[in-house]
């Protein structure tokens, strides 16, 4: 794929590709990787130390929109962070950055030692720059990032400035974890160029200037190139192989002066034969023509949706709606098409060790998640990747007995193992709103309708994915699924079918409150919906175990905002008794009113967040705030009829200077380097929470809640 050439271009296309091929001659003579009369060796030092993934908080993320590229790219701490390849579930890199040097006094990695911005340079386009400027006013150091449109290649076009002061040396600094492990690499220079390998992914990493010294070497040992530049502030020791497998790291020295701009071309490949093609492929190129693509790409996506809602330009939210489309579209792999990804992160990474494969991070696919992206996607104007969602939750994930798993790596292989029943219902709700009820899907869906009546209400997790029980949440979904299943059995005749489902769903509308509001509760006047109920008693007072390290509680002095889906979904109405009597509840222990605008707990006690001193998640420690429950609350207050306008500016402040929005943000005043009402170290972006601001938002200007079924809230509350 590509632009067509312009009339009359022909014999410059000819000339420009002799020019190019010229580059590329001249690119490995410069890049030799080993200067002449040196002596190349093999690194020592195997396995190295251990490796460890990176920050969940992304400040930008990129793919073309190409499906050719097959490789995603994600920004954090003012450097390169994972990049995915061949698929959306298979990170390679932990990080790529630069090291600078005088050569005599200091060596600096400039992630550590410059302040840094993200700038997107074009607003309809997913191309981040980086701009990272020495604390002591020494250098400077810009990067622009996009991938080609035509080859599995990362370009990092950069600018190095000396500011003040001295010649200065520029060093790359690659640690990649190929294949979803860190310690299983193996590298070498090749013509210039540093290729690595593990199993069936490779890299190449090269320079549109060369490189004027290489190596490879094991991370933490006498032959990391880093530990060399930090010790000689040079780079002595040149291994040109690092044949046994390991944590590898590899360095190489880009000559630069006073203002020099290059790229950076990391390619990838089955093997390093095919990722050196690859990037030498891309630099002969050129990065302009690269880029011209990648954008045009992105200009013609955005194009194709529906108008900006009124709701968004009034309030100068442009670009933000914009980035929220791109980076849904972003989250889709491009060889198991409709496999949406939940994040490109990993939550906490830096504290999940990477030796061996396959952490899992977000990068897998839940069906609750690919629901709320596909009914984004819907509401952009964007039906076929809606309908693609649709025929990978049908034709990948389904199982034969109608229930779909927890959640997902993109072949469909299960990663963990529990059941939750809103999962199994929301495909129904989605097959049902995009028109999709023919035979093909309802031979599935029929057994999955089944499957909720003989499995349901009680649910082995709810959406938080922890509790068993009665959840409000839950049930609100199973219902809308049995109501648009039935919906469907009618259009086929089923009348037998179409009468199971509504008695089942009628009955459980019915007993929902009995089942999960408490009256003798410890919060308010004793009323309100609980979060989770073990047995459908809430006045029995049980206790609830949290699995997150949260304690436990008696069950009715744990509650959460999940009763807003029985009003979402068309179950209840917004002025139900038992919802009014639920809100000032859950508002007097969830309600946080940040610097940015209102947020809100998932639930009391939520130990899924950071450490009291700042600490990553690993296992215990307390929950923050999550951006896409006030974009929840924002849907209960058009119900009721009122303005959500706050909520979408909220929702919009919350996101990062990329326009990513969190899973998580910072609930209290400043401290431990996080900042009051921004994100923490867990998941950015999350396509959930980038989903309901879309949703949010054209909501406002329908004034109402177009993700509710029509055929359930016909029934319930119209």
């Amino acid at each position: 794929m590509g632009l067509p050439p312009k009339r009359g271009t022909r014999r410059a296309a000819s000339r420009s590709a002799a020019f190019s091929a010229a580059v590329l001659a001249l690119v490995t003579v410069l890049g030799s990787g080993v200067p002449a009369g040196a002596v190349s060796a093999t690194a020592p030092g195997a396995p190295g130390m251990s490796s460890a993934w990176t920050t969940g908080a992304k400040r930008g993320v990129g793919t073309s929109t190409t499906l050719e590229s097959k490789v995603w790219h994600t920004l954090g701490q003012g450097i390169l962070n994972e990049v995915y390849y061949p698929r959306l579930d298979v990170p390679n890199v932990q990080d790529m950055q630069y090291v600078v040097s005088d050569g005599r006094s200091f060596t600096e990695l400039e992630r550590d030692a410059t302040t840094s911005r993200i700038l997107l340079p074009d607003s309809r386009s997913l191309r981040y720059r980086q701009v990272n400027t020495d604390r002591d006013g020494r250098y400077r150091i810009t990067k622009t990032y996009i991938t080609d449109p035509r080859r599995s290649v990362l370009l990092v076009r950069t600018r190095f400035e000396v500011l003040e002061g001295g010649p200065l040396r520029l060093y790359a600094l690659y640690n990649p974890s190929l294949n979803g492990s860190g310690m299983g690499d193996s590298g070498a220079t090749s013509g210039g160029t540093l290729v690595a390998s593990d199993g069936e992914v490779a890299s190449a990493l090269a320079a549109s200037n060369g490189f004027s010294a290489a190596t490879s070497g094991y991370s933490g040992t006498s032959s990391d190139g880093y530990r060399d530049l930090r010790a000689d502030h040079r780079l002595d020791n040149r291994y040109d192989r690092a044949d046994e497998t390991g944590n590898l790291v590899q360095t190489a020295r880009v000559p630069v002066e006073t203002d020099t701009t290059f790229t950076l071309a990391l390619g990838f490949g089955g093997d390093r034969a095919a990722a050196k093609s690859a990037a030498h492929g891309a630099l002969a190129n050129g990065y302009g023509a690269a880029r011209h693509e990648y954008d045009a790409g992105w200009h013609r996506y955005l194009a194709s949706l529906d108008r900006v809602p009124e709701s968004v330009a009034s309030r100068g939210l442009t670009t933000q709606y914009n980035v929220a489309a791109m980076t849904l579209k972003s989250q889709e792999d491009k060889t198991y098409r409709g496999a949406f990804v939940a994040s490109t992160s990993i939550p906490w990474g830096g504290a999940k060790n990477a030796d061996s494969c396959c952490t899992g991070g977000y990068h897998l696919v839940w069906s609750r998640d690919l629901y709320h992206t596909a009914t984004a996607a819907m509401a952009l104007g964007d039906r076929a990747a809606a309908n693609r969602a649709l025929d990978y939750l049908l034709n990948v994930q389904w199982r034969e007995d109608g229930s779909f798993p927890q959640n997902t790596w993109l072949d469909g292989e299960p990663h963990w193992p529990s059941l939750q029943l809103d999962e199994v219902a929301y495909p129904i709700v989605l097959a049902q709103q995009l028109g999709r009820t023919g035979d093909a899907e309802w031979t599935k869906l029929r057994k999955s309708a089944d499957f909720i009546v003989e499995n349901g209400p009680a649910t082995p997790q709810e959406r938080w994915e922890e509790e068993s029980g009665y959840s409000p949440s839950t049930i609100a979904a199973e219902i809308a699924g049995l109501v648009t299943a039935a919906d469907i059995a009618r259009q086929h005749g089923d009348r037998q079918a179409a009468r199971r489902y509504l008695a089942t769903a009628d009955e459980w509308q019915r007993k929902v409150t009995d089942w999960t509001f408490t009256t003798t509760g410890p919060h308010g006047d004793g009323e309100y919906y609980l979060r989770v109920d073990d047995d459908g008693d809430p006045n029995n007072g049980n206790q609830l175990c949290l699995n997150n390290g949260g304690g436990c509680h008696d069950e009715r002095a744990v509650v959460d905002a999940g009763f807003l889906e029985l009003v979402r979904l068309g179950v209840k109405p917004a002025d139900d008794p038992a919802v009014l009597d639920s809100l000032s509840e859950t508002d007097d222990r969830l309600l946080v009113r940040t610097p940015n605008g209102p947020g809100w707990y998932r639930y009391n006690h939520d130990g899924y967040g950071e450490a009291a001193g700042g600490e990553p998640y690993t296992g215990t420690g307390i929950g923050r705030l999550w951006p896409l429950l006030t974009g929840e609350r924002g849907e209960y207050e058009i119900a009721s009829g009122d303005s959500a306008g706050t909520h979408l500016e909220t929702m919009a402040r919350m996101a990062n200077e990329g326009y990513l929005i969190p899973e998580q943000v910072w609930d209290r005043p400043s401290e431990n380097g996080f900042v009051f009402g921004e994100g923490t170290g867990s998941a950015t972006p999350l396509a959930w929470s980038m989903s309901q601001f879309v949703q949010l938002a054209n909501n406002m200007d329908a004034g109402r809640n177009l993700e509710t079924p029509d055929v359930v809230a016909r029934r319930y509350t119209d």
